[in-house]
């Protein structure tokens, strides 16, 4: 019964691939951290840290262009009188 299931183990592969595929050269360890880890990693925090800046709250200017708009009218008034 093992023996079954290493045949079928050692056939696992070639039921997998197309017919006349020809795999090219293994990744390097380097590489498979490069493409698989690294790059999703970088991704990842340079897309949240768009979002986050295209999402971060506004400095209400209304309100600052508001006070100092009032100042200026109470220290004009103020002239006048």
């Amino acid at each position: 019964m093992i023996t079954s299931f290493i045949q079928a183990a050692h056939r696992l592969p070639m039921v997998n691939q197309e017919g006349g595929a020809m795999p090219g050269p293994g990744l390097t360890a380097l590489e498979t951290f490069t493409y698989f880890v690294a790059t999703p990693i970088l991704l990842f925090v340079v897309i949240g840290g768009l979002s986050w800046i295209a999402s971060a709250p506004k400095k209400e200017k209304s309100k600052e262009i508001a006070s100092k708009s009032d100042e200026d009218n109470n220290d004009f008034i103020t002239f006048i009188a």
